[in-house]
């Protein structure tokens, strides 16, 4: 028998391919891009086109497991290529018999809803504490049924901020909403500029219509600390210190408005609080701008001026711009430009950082935060996941005794490794991990539940890239005994005795309730239409009427559906239904009601006092997606780990040559890598790419140089605001 399945990707990536995936006898032997998909049209990036090996793994975890043994890496865990590269992580589960025993999913229930009553009873309900965030981004599996069972428990809550709080706090900050420009119109635009945004590597689907744009006359300019896949084929490439994208920003807007290159008509209608913008930008002038940013000040003019003057104009802005102290604040700067030119009104015009709030499902219902009212008087505590290393090592009321995580790989992705593994390491936390390999977490398990894949089980599927909503259909029987999150929670909140209708709902009547909520956007798209038709655009109609679309409408696909330009007429969700480019709220928190630039203390503009000379951009690496494709060998063979990325002239200051083995250090921990001397980073700016800690050197991870400190905005990780040194390692 064979038959090919409808599947989206439901990796932390914004284009949520559209997948088919071909079963030949219960088997999947084929993967490949659904041509049919208006944005991400017949093909897969080179991480899940080998999705297979992924899948059929002989690392992954198929039972559940009780530790017997030590927390911590198994001493000779790791093998490695001819290449001298990691190849997969071993031992398997065969293997690791010295650290683990299978059990049955009974005995791991029993156990884990024993060890939750003993703690709440001694310690409270908020003793537990759920940990998880992006490995899957499907609707159901990505928060549902699990938080209604940590809701019914009474659990601490986690503040989810560790990848875009501050990103969102921004933009929405001046938009009132995450809503940017359809991926499709960028081949309309003119001028593109990537900022922080390597769309060869973690955006590819994008690239297409920015090279059908360039075809038809468009530049592709790319601005980055980082020389990037994206950066090299750039038509420019402007270098920027890490840090400093705000003041880059403001600059520009001194420029703009300056010389009145504004959409004066625009601003009036549809932005509150120009003119105070105008005088804040005065303090920013390009001679300034360049000491901060390592820009000249006539390239600063020239971008500022090309930009507001070749329509239409773009921005394609990613994460990266928020991961430093004042990330909140550069990236509101950045999402001010296409109000004040008014490229918004424009087909390819614009910007897009996240699509996500266009998709708004009923949250409340899948999530059932009221259930917190069954175990607590109160809302329970929130805890930042960024600061997971001292909730676990610090006195708190109540202590955390027992840890919960999935969905997610702390012990690799948390930033203060070394205090995040102290944590873990404490035999009176009890952790439970559900899990589809054994991961850096997994070593300080206590007990691991084998995960499916997402050809193993039904999601809906949303994008943060694009406005298709998907239905990923189950394509194979999940292997051993792996389950679900929703299955897990599910059977857990049966094991605790929790009675509530919600926790017997099935997969579909949950997707029912998730497509039930109100949002006209939303009208008309059914489970039964998704099933049936594998990917639907929103419904944006009314939206369209109401901005006086139509007539001027502008074809983006086969379809012919009109282009969605969401502020053509205004109509942002602030509280003033204006671009924001004054706000109180932000001045009520203390912040700059405008926007400013603040040199982070971690760098080389900030505390005059500082150690360490060099700044880390401690990176995702370009074939990886996070940690999650890190173990599998074909995904491996695509990536080159180890490396510190240097500057010739800060190489040459330590006699440091190329492939020297380097010590990487701080306060907070140190590193051994390869140096690699290669022109992609600045003069005082160094490199190294995110790992599994068992895979690495030492068993050691970039995050052990990073800190806990938080954003200006959003209270996310601060992961590019890092100072370090660089020496000769000792032999």
């Amino acid at each position: 028998m064979k038959k090919v399945v409808h599947a989206a990707c439901p990796h932390d990536c914004p284009d949520a391919c559209g997948v088919l995936i071909t079963v030949e006898d219960g088997r999947a032997t084929k993967i490949q891009g659904d041509a049919a998909h208006p944005v991400t049209r017949g093909f897969l990036c080179a991480k899940v086109a080998k999705y297979l090996d992924r899948v059929y793994s002989p690392d992954r975890v198929l039972y559940p497991m009780r530790r017997i043994g030590p927390k911590g890496p198994v001493a000779g865990e790791r093998s490695f290529a001819p290449h001298g590269r990691p190849r997969a992580a071993v031992p398997t589960q065969a293997e690791s018999a010295p650290a683990w025993r299978r059990i049955s999913w009974d005995e791991a229930l029993d156990e884990i809803t024993a060890r939750f009553r003993a703690i709440t009873c001694e310690f409270g309900n908020e003793a537990i504490l759920p940990y998880s965030y992006g490995g899957t981004l499907g609707a159901l599996n990505g928060a549902s049924m699990d938080r209604r069972f940590f809701h019914r428990l009474g659990a601490s809550q986690l503040d989810r901020t560790i990848c875009s709080a501050a990103g969102e706090a921004g933009l929405k900050s001046v938009y009132g909403v995450k809503l940017g420009t359809e991926p499709e119109q960028f081949k309309h635009s003119r001028y593109i500029i990537a900022w922080a945004a390597n769309i060869h590597g973690n955006n590819v689907h994008l690239w297409p219509f920015i090279t059908e744009a360039r075809r038809s006359g468009a530049k592709l300019v790319v601005i980055d600390p980082y020389r990037t896949r994206t950066a090299a084929c750039a038509d420019w490439y402007i270098p920027i210190n890490p840090g400093t994208d705000a003041a880059l920003a403001l600059g520009m807007m001194h420029v703009i408005i300056g010389k009145n290159l504004h959409d004066a008509d625009y601003v009036s209608m549809h932005a509150l609080g120009f003119e105070q913008l105008r005088q804040k930008v005065k303090e920013y002038p390009p001679e300034r701008v360049a000491q901060w940013t390592g820009i000249a000040a006539d390239d600063i003019r020239k971008l500022a001026r090309e930009y507001a003057t070749t329509r239409p104009s773009v921005i394609r802005l990613n994460y990266g711009v928020q991961r430093s102290e004042g990330g909140g604040m550069a990236t509101r700067a950045i999402a001010m430009l296409p109000s004040v030119i008014g490229s918004w009104k424009e087909v390819g015009g614009g910007l897009q950082m996240s699509t996500s709030e266009a998709f708004e499902l009923n949250g409340d219902a899948l999530k059932r935060p009221d259930l917190m009212k069954s175990a607590l008087d109160r809302e329970a505590r929130v805890i930042n996941m960024v600061e997971l290393g001292r909730v676990l090592n610090t006195t708190n009321d109540p202590p955390v005794k027992a840890l919960f995580v999935y969905n997610s790989n702390p012990a690799a992705v948390c930033p203060n490794h070394n205090e995040v593994i102290r944590g873990l390491q404490r035999a009176d936390l009890f952790t439970v991990v559900h899990e589809q390999f054994f991961t850096d977490t997994t070593d300080y398990a206590d007990i691991v539940l084998p995960a499916t894949t997402f050809f193993e089980h039904k999601d809906l599927q949303k994008s943060y890239g694009h406005y298709y909503l998907q239905m990923s259909e189950q394509a194979i029987t999940p292997l051993g005994e792996c389950r679900s999150n929703v299955e897990v929670f599910r059977a857990l909140a049966q094991r605790m005795g929790f009675e509530d209708e919600c926790f017997r709902e099935s997969v579909d009547e949950m997707i029912d309730t998730a497509l039930d909520s109100g949002d006209p956007w939303l009208r008309g798209i059914s489970r039964d239409r998704l099933e049936a038709e594998g990917h639907v655009r929103l419904n944006f109609e009314a939206e369209l009427r109401s901005a006086g679309q139509p007539g001027a409408a502008v074809p983006t696909q086969a379809k012919m559906a009109p282009a969605f330009l969401p502020f053509a007429k205004g109509n942002f969700r602030t509280p003033s239904g204006k671009a924001e480019l004054y706000s109180e709220a932000l001045k009520a928190q203390g912040l700059d009601p405008v926007a400013e630039f603040v040199p982070p203390v971690e760098s080389r503009h900030g505390s005059p006092k500082r150690s360490f000379p060099l700044e880390l951009l401690a990176r995702k690496a370009d074939n990886f997606l996070n940690t999650t494709f890190t173990n599998v060998p074909s995904v491996q063979e695509m990536e080159e780990v180890g490396l510190l990325e240097m500057h010739g002239s800060d190489a040459r200051t330590r006699n440091i040559a190329d492939g020297d083995w380097v010590r990487i250090f701080n306060q907070r921990g140190e590193m051994r890598l390869k140096a690699r001397v290669d022109g992609t980073v600045q003069p005082g700016v160094v490199a190294a790419r995110l790992h599994w800690a068992k895979l690495s050197p030492g068993f050691q991870s970039i995050n052990a140089l990073t800190s806990e400190k938080l954003t200006d905005m959003g209270n996310s990780a601060t992961f590019y605001s890092v100072l370090v040194e660089v020496e000769l390692a000792k032999s």
